[in-house]
């Protein structure tokens, strides 16, 4: 059976354009929908039927610099990656850290038989956030502009052998 596409999982709003409201639609679909999403993306691991998503959004950290902290938990067991996030040397460590035990907490929330010792980071990618122009005061009153970036993080967990 074919997987539905995320604007046939709820019903499409009613109105007179009501297709322009794609973004609106992305917004409120379904957990499992979106989870199917952001396992097929970066190559994560389809075979894993239940995953736990956090998503930490606007965060001020250029996605590159994010992506380095966030390449060293990716597959590894929950509280390993937790224990490699305290000891590792970057300003954004602490806040991939409060995503991840967000993730960890949405699964013992949403399923009461999960075993947390056996949870694994299934999959974590960063996205581009925001960009805000801004401009640097040069010499001769002149300026020279520049980029502040933001980013959005989605980690994954799910249950290892599920």
């Amino acid at each position: 059976m074919a997987e539905k596409r995320w604007y046939e999982i709820q019903q499409r709003p009613r109105g007179k354009a009501s297709w322009r409201h794609c973004r609106y639609m992305r917004g409120r679909e379904t957990a499992e929908a979106f989870a199917g999403r952001v396992l097929k993306k970066m190559g994560g691991d389809t075979r894993v039927r239940d995953a736990y998503l956090a998503e930490g959004k606007g965060i001020h950290v250029s996605p590159q610099k994010a992506r380095l902290v966030v390449d060293l938990i990716r597959q590894r067991n929950a509280q390993k990656a937790i224990e490699v996030l305290r000891f590792t040397n970057k300003r954004i460590s602490k806040q991939v850290a409060k995503i991840l035990r967000s993730a960890i907490a949405n699964a013992e929330q949403k399923s009461e038989n999960i075993d947390v010792d056996k949870l694994f980071v299934c999959n974590a990618y960063v996205n581009e956030g925001l960009r805000v122009g801004r401009f640097r005061a040069a010499s001769m009153g002149r300026a020279h502009p520049y980029q502040r970036r933001q980013s959005h993080i989605v980690i994954a967990v799910a249950e290892r052998g599920s």
